[in-house]
């Protein structure tokens, strides 16, 4: 984007396009209220307040709408913004949007809105990725996790973490420049500011793999040989019918997968039945090849067996194959017999027997994964700056206990200063934040 671009007002549908009950245009930039005003006619707009009237193009009523105005800088850009509250049909919002950008707007880029309240200082950049986080939350919890670090939570440690290390780096400034007037600071005050900032970081990185795990989601695939009941259970655990289930072996060709809210977003995964390749064709073949591929990839594995049978080799030679990862062995079409052992779960996926426990242990095991520590929300490029910050105070911490030159010091105290800065976003690069943004929907 070029610098004039930078100051274009810019225009795009802010609600999911299809039918709805309400559709939403926002308009951000210099040109919003004349803009706004070619089109709309009713009550004259006024910052703060709602009005009511009729989108009209030369004189032909498009739409009746509510429109709500922002004078800078008490808008979410920053700028001047109108939004355009319409009826929710596909036609009715692009058709405004097109008479918008008739009148002066250009098209938004990903994310721009959202980039222009950074640029503005509405948001710091650990806010505004906590609103693509907000966005794209596949579960409730992410939500709410998500929703604390656009509160500030995250910028306002960081913040702190910083505000600590400048106040050790102006001292030993000050100490280095004027020497005759200030003394430079204790190595035991070094030792102890270093060794602080230090704990505050460690607190956050020890969040960060249940942060990528509340983000990612966690990975479970039903493993079992042909008409073990895999796709039943798949359909069951999702309350929908969207595996096809018969009783021919080898039905399930291909993977599938549905995400869950457990929590965690947990992405089940229905595999093709596995057995020996040379009593298969070439199609169920491949999709066996995938099954395996699944199974090695996932965090938990439901193992399924027929428990009328019992694991015959078959069952065994599978469970070879993933018993060193985090699974559960269940014994399906427990109505069918009584017999019983301790080291499974018996469930019937044909009459729902069992299932809740199931449900219940597989909830434990996939919260385990991620809820332990959830303080602070991070994602890889924030982990990254972290990680870097720590490895310049580390490198600052031994200088001081070995009572290395202050000035030499200062270099990595330096260092970690910028590796926060660019969480926050006081320095980041044209391309960073570039990447950031274009990772946000239109509109937003």
């Amino acid at each position: 984007m070029n610098i004039i671009q930078e100051f274009d007002t810019i225009a795009a549908i802010a609600t999911p396009i299809g039918t709805g009950g309400v559709g939403v245009i926002r308009i951000s930039g210099d040109k919003s209220f004349e803009i706004a005003g070619k089109i709309f006619k009713g009550k004259k707009l006024e910052s703060g307040k709602i009005s009511h009237g009729w989108i009209q193009d030369n004189g032909t009523k498009i739409d009746e709408v509510i429109v709500l105005a922002f004078k800078n800088p008490n808008s979410y850009t920053g700028e001047d913004v109108v939004e355009i509250q319409c009826h929710g049909g596909i036609n009715v919002v692009r058709n405004i949007l097109d008479l918008v950008l008739k009148n002066g707007a250009r098209t938004a880029e990903r994310g721009e809105f959202t980039k222009r309240a950074f640029l503005n200082k509405k948001l710091d950049l650990s806010q505004a990725e906590a609103v693509a986080d907000l966005i794209h939350a596949k579960t409730q919890n992410f939500a709410i996790q998500s929703a604390k670090n656009l509160s500030g939570v995250l910028a306002e440690k960081i913040n702190e973490i910083k505000g600590g290390i400048f106040n050790v780096l102006s001292k030993i400034v000050a100490g280095i420049d004027f020497p005759d007037d200030v003394k430079e600071p204790e190595y035991d005050y070094l030792i102890e500011e270093f060794e602080n900032a230090l704990k505050e970081i460690d607190r956050i990185l020890a969040c960060a793999k249940s942060s990528d795990i509340m983000r990612q989601g966690v990975k479970v695939a039903i493993v079992g040989k042909p008409n073990a009941g895999k796709s039943s259970l798949f359909n069951k655990l999702l309350n929908t019918e969207r595996a096809i289930v018969t009783d021919i072996a080898g039905t399930t060709r291909d993977v599938l997968k549905e995400t869950l809210d457990m929590d965690v977003a947990v992405t089940l995964i229905d595999t093709a039945g596995i057995r020996d390749t040379d009593e298969v064709g070439k199609v169920e073949e491949i999709g066996i090849e995938f099954s395996k591929q699944s199974a090695d990839e996932a965090d938990l594995i439901l193992f399924l067996y027929n428990a009328q049978t019992g694991m015959d080799e078959q069952d065994k030679n599978i469970f070879d194959l993933i018993k060193d990862k985090t699974y559960l062995k269940i014994a399906n079409k427990c109505d069918l017999t009584k017999n019983r052992s301790d080291d499974a779960i018996y469930i019937s996926a044909l009459t729902g027997e069992g299932l809740d426990e199931l449900r219940n242990q597989i909830k434990n095991i996939v919260c385990n994964f991620s809820l332990e520590d959830t303080e602070f929300i991070t994602n890889k490029r924030q982990q990254d700056c972290l990680l870097k910050c720590r490895e310049s105070l580390i490198q600052a911490l031994e200088a001081a206990k070995a009572n290395e030159l202050q000035d030499l010091i200062s270099i990595d105290v330096k260092s970690a200063l910028l590796y926060l800065d660019e969480i926050t976003g006081e320095v980041i690069t044209d391309d960073i934040l570039n990447n950031i943004f274009d990772h946000f929907c239109i509109g937003k």
